[in-house]
């Protein structure tokens, strides 16, 4: 891979002073050069407070009219919020010194996000800029016009060590310890940027241009939603005028999971940015059923049954329109009001086809009121259109449904079923989809997350659904056909970014291919990339869950951490599970960093209660939780998308046990750690597991 690599040999601590910096040329005095930096970090504070205070300061009164007021105050609005400063999070975090073959300063500071002086001169230059590209990529045989990169070392918000690279002269290249300490550095609460640590594959796929669709297959450690969510930053900051229009989405598995990167896209001064699950977007329906009954349901076939639901409603047409305006009648013949309807059936969606008809009745009206003499215009032929003979044929040829009208028809009327199904399905997938005691009404009904997806099918059959400019979607694995369909057509003239892992596939209709799923969503000319080199689960843990790969996704090639990890791992069988749970989250809280303790879901309250007796304060994560304590207590089926510093996973089996899919679930919890994770059970490990030695 080009660029920084981890090195097994890097030591355990970045330098504290310049003067441990071996690049650094002779005579130069690491001290001075630290004072010098810390004092443009200084200043470049001080050019961002005023340029928050200046735009505070600004006015949406010389708008001409209230709305206008509104929508401009609502705009500086967010530029002040787009401008707050973190104290704990370095302005800047490298620099460029450029050959000068250009108009642009031959001195560059890299950061999160543009400063600039009361002059106007740029004080920090934005990493997404096309300048700061070369901070990513360039490399001794292939420059970009920089003679020397300097990444700098900070404590919290302080500027502690810097170390340069030399980059117009060949030699052996040295790994950065700044770099690896920063991607290892222990962390507590939400999910950090990575700006400083973005690797060149990386920097390839946050800035693809906003027309490409791009699928990342990222293995555990690799980074694929930092890369997704650095993207959807780097496409506003790209592409501003046109996103701010049509919008960005991050679309994430639960809402802990949004929880977790709700801090990334903000201190990267993106504000504007909305984040939701699948059941936010769709409804959030959970009525529970039976697992093949949701896979059939989000099988794609059921487009076709559900398209053909619809316009089942559309009858033929056996009577004529009879208008009368005052002693005048006029009559439309029956045979021209059946072929009015077939031009439309099918053309155009279910509701503009409706309103089509009243238009299409209305104008046949107005040629026999013209034959007669009359000079109608749109007034009159808009109210022939609202006239009670117009909305009675609708209402008999062309009626007014809702999605759920017409779910609710297909699943408790056997023989509208067979007829919206035709051949794509069987009379055995017919009998599994119908309900066995219908609810008395669609009003009664209680819907399913499945459910929920084909209502959107629906909708958008019947109304065109507004589309986005770009779409993220993380764990995307795990979404069916139609739950894809539906995220599709919210970007349709728009792209998205869509991550996950194959391997970490937990439900019944996970996807088995990108090339599948990228079809369902629409993009099939998508581009499918792979990360398989691990910055932040240790080798030790990553090979240990890697043996479940043959069983879960066999394909797949395995994945590489560069970090060697020894002793990152603890595999132990024990008599007293809680006593010995309550043991190692002790330990464990003694070190730095998260604690995430991960168990099948049922065994939670009894490990809750264990802690609880202990006086370990800890708290249990739910689908609608954020990270509030040090130690968290994770149900198996929520730790996807997750990272803890330090993990404890108890009783494997039992989480392979509560699924169809336990293996792979079993990888997802196994790949959480970034510095340790100890495995406790009293149970026999899962045999694909038990070539590891146990201590």
């Amino acid at each position: 891979m080009p660029g920084h690599q981890l090195a097994p040999d890097i030591p355990d601590k970045t330098p504290d002073s310049p003067s441990e910096d071996p690049a650094a040329p002779p005579g130069t005095d690491p001290d001075a050069v630290l004072r010098q930096e810390r004092a443009h970090l200084a200043a470049s504070r001080a050019a961002l407070t005023a340029m928050r205070e200046h735009a505070r300061s600004l006015s949406a009164d010389a708008a001409g009219d209230w709305v206008s007021q509104q929508v401009l105050q609502g705009l500086l609005d967010q530029r002040v919020a787009a401008l707050a400063d973190h104290p704990d999070t370095p302005l800047f975090f490298g620099r460029l010194d450029r050959a000068g073959h250009d108009d642009l300063p031959l001195t560059i500071h890299v950061g999160r996000r543009h400063v600039h002086d009361d002059g106007s001169r740029p004080m920090v230059i934005d990493w997404r800029a096309p300048v700061s590209r070369a901070f990513y990529q360039a490399r001794p045989s292939d420059p970009m016009g920089v003679r020397l990169r300097r990444r700098f070392g900070f404590h919290g918000g302080e500027l502690t060590a810097y170390e340069d690279e030399p980059l117009d002269r060949s030699g052996p290249r040295r790994e950065s310890r700044i770099l690896t300490e920063e991607i290892e550095r222990p962390r507590t609460g939400p999910m950090r940027d990575i700006v400083a640590t973005i690797q060149p594959d990386q920097d390839e796929i946050v800035r693809a241009d906003l027309s490409s669709t791009v699928c990342v297959q990222g293995a555990p450690g690799t980074g694929k939603t930092a890369v997704g969510l650095h993207r959807a930053a780097y496409l506003l900051f790209t592409h501003r005028e046109k996103l701010s229009r049509n919008g960005v989405m991050i679309v994430g598995p639960n809402r802990a999971f949004l929880s977790y990167i709700s801090s990334v896209l903000p201190a990267l001064g993106e504000v504007r940015v909305d984040q939701s699950t699948v059941a936010g977007i769709l409804g959030d329906h959970a009525a529970p059923e039976h697992p093949a009954v949701a896979a059939l349901k989000g099988d794609a076939r059921m487009a076709a049954v559900l398209h053909r639901a619809l316009w089942l409603h559309v009858s033929k047409p056996e009577e004529g329109l009879l208008i009368t305006r005052g002693i005048n009648r006029f009559r439309v013949a029956d045979h021209e009001v059946r072929e009015i309807v077939a031009s439309l059936r099918g053309t155009t969606r279910y509701g503009p086809g409706r309103a089509a008809l009243a238009q299409r009745l209305a104008h046949a009206v107005l040629v026999r009121m013209e034959q007669r003499g009359e000079s109608p215009d749109d007034r009159v032929q808009d109210s022939v259109a609202r006239s009670k003979p117009v909305k009675q044929l609708l209402d008999t040829v062309w009626p007014r449904v809702t999605p759920e009208q017409v779910l609710f028809r297909l699943l408790s009327d056997g023989e509208f079923l067979a007829r919206a199904a035709r051949s794509d399905l069987t009379a055995e997938e017919r009998d599994t989809l119908v309900w066995a005691k219908p609810p008395r009404s669609w009003k009664s009904a209680k819907w399913s997350a499945a459910d929920a997806a084909l209502m959107d099918e629906l909708a958008d059959l019947i109304e065109r659904t507004p589309t986005l400019g770009h779409l993220v979607v993380d764990e995307a694995q795990d979404l069916s056909a139609m739950q894809l369909r539906a995220l599709g057509r919210r970007c349709r003239t728009g792209s998205a970014t869509v991550l996950g892992d194959l391997a970490q596939g937990t439900t019944p209709w996970s996807a088995r291919s990108w090339e599948e799923v990228l079809g369902h969503l629409g993009f099939a000319e998508g581009m499918v990339t792979e990360l398989t080199l691990g910055f932040r689960v240790p080798r030790e843990v990553l090979d240990f869950a890697a043996r479940l790969l043959p069983s879960v996704a066999p394909a797949l090639a395995a994945p590489r951490s560069l970090r060697p990890g020894p002793g990152s791992l603890t595999v132990r069988r024990v008599t007293d599970l809680p006593a010995a749970v309550t043991e190692a989250v002790e330990q464990v809280t003694a070190r730095e960093g998260s604690v995430g303790l991960i168990a099948a879901d049922a065994a939670l309250p009894a490990l809750a209660a264990a802690l609880t007796a202990a006086g370990v304060a800890h708290q249990v994560l739910g689908p609608d939780s954020s990270a509030e304590s040090r130690v968290s207590l994770i149900p198996a089926t929520l730790a996807k998308g997750l990272e803890y510093d330090h993990v404890i996973v108890t009783e494997p089996a039992d989480i392979v046990a509560a699924e169809d899919r336990g293996l792979a679930r079993l990888y997802v919890v196994l790949t959480r750690a970034v510095t340790t994770l100890t495995v406790l059970h009293a149970a026999a490990l899962p045999a694909q597991l038990t070539a590891q030695a146990e201590v």
